[in-house]
């Protein structure tokens, strides 16, 4: 199993920058990529951005230019970098880790608790 904790959310004006932080413990070894998504009042769950254990990224359009995924695999953990918030980023985000298809196990999603963005206008 795989444990993920987020921080780093918080209150911030339009224009501001927050960095958010994500723990994974547990059974990591087997987890190819990681992301963030983010759920705003009302709408669906939507990826932000996502990294993989060779650091290929990808970004959601609405995000693209302002976000920035990266990881420390030292400490396990995986950052989002927000800049230029916008009140529309408002959302919780929430920390997403992948394991792929293997043979005696099918793929799976880990999700961590989420933590709130909320951007002043």
């Amino acid at each position: 199993q795989v444990q993920l904790v987020e921080s780093g959310g918080g209150l911030v004006q339009a224009g501001g920058s927050l960095r958010l932080s994500c723990a994974a413990s547990g059974s990591i070894f087997e987890i190819n990529s990681m992301g963030w998504y983010r759920q705003a009042p009302g709408q669906q769950r939507e990826q932000v951005a996502r990294i993989t254990t060779v650091d290929t990224t990808t970004y959601a359009d609405s995000v693209k230019g302002r976000f920035t995924i990266s990881r420390d695999n030292a400490k396990n953990t995986v950052f989002l970098q927000m800049n230029s918030l916008k009140p529309e980023d408002t959302a919780v985000y929430y920390c997403n880790a992948r394991r792929p298809f293997r043979s005696y196990s099918p793929a799976q999603d880990y999700w961590g608790q989420g933590t709130q963005v909320t951007v002043s206008s």
